[in-house]
């Protein structure tokens, strides 16, 4: 039996839509593992210069015997934390009262031109997998907000400097970096998440636009880890490309 356009079209559409998020799950988890996992990728990013600065910070902090301005600088990063893992979780609210109940939401949004039909299942799929995406940023938040503590009390277990234990100052210094880069990673990580959600939302209008969404923040994120001005200033490389932005 043939099947009309109409049909023919869905048709086209699921393969549309399991090749966009196929694209989506390889370049997140691609990216990820590439930046996060290759040593010599990771020294080379904005993250791997920013801990070279950690541990400069850590190291002058041991050799401070106040190190009031260490804690509240520490307490203030982890307060950005507290505010992305309220947000995400408020976003999460928001999700789950439109699933099971996004009838409505869905017949306005696929009556606008270009917008690309979709099952109720698949509709509810997308809905379930942007909450999933939100609820493992929360989880990233909240770690790196408990990790930014941890590493206060690193700072506030920093032995006194003396003639006899700089050796042992330093070592306690590069731990306190390394629990403190453990939370800056969490936080990057609940960050990355919103621009994958942003890409994701592209989906709920076509298949094509979430390859293009998803494109265009692996483009940002490859941009501004590697070749942004920050990352230039940061890890102190004299020359910029011109037209380099922050």
């Amino acid at each position: 039996m043939e099947m009309g356009l109409p049909e023919t079209v869905l048709s086209l559409m699921s393969q549309l839509d399991a090749a966009a998020l196929a694209f989506y799950f390889i370049s997140m988890l691609g990216y990820r593992l590439i930046t996060d996992r290759l040593p010599s990728m990771r020294n080379r990013s904005l993250i791997g210069a920013i801990q070279t600065q950690r541990m400069m910070w850590m190291r002058n902090m041991s050799r401070r015997e106040n190190r009031n301005l260490d804690v509240l600088l520490l307490g203030t990063l982890g307060q950005g934390n507290a505010f992305f893992a309220s947000t995400t979780a408020i976003a999460v609210g928001g999700l789950a009262a439109l699933v099971g109940s996004g009838e409505r939401v869905q017949q306005l949004l696929e009556r606008l031109p270009l917008v690309a039909r979709s099952t109720p299942v698949l509709w509810e799929c997308k809905l379930l997998l942007i909450m999933a995406i939100f609820i493992f940023a929360f989880f990233k938040f909240a770690w790196a907000f408990r990790l930014s503590h941890y590493a206060a009390i690193m700072i506030g277990a920093t032995p006194i400097l003396a003639e006899d234990n700089v050796a042992q100052c330093d070592a306690h210094a590069d731990r306190a970096a390394g629990v403190a880069g453990l939370s800056a990673e969490h936080a990057n990580g609940g960050l990355r998440s919103f621009y994958y959600a942003f890409a994701l939302l592209a989906w709920f209008i076509h298949p094509l636009a979430f390859i293009v969404g998803t494109l265009w923040v692996l483009i940002i994120l490859i941009r501004r880890d590697y070749f942004s001005r920050s990352r230039s200033l940061i890890a102190g490389i004299p020359k910029l490309p011109e037209g380099a932005h922050s």
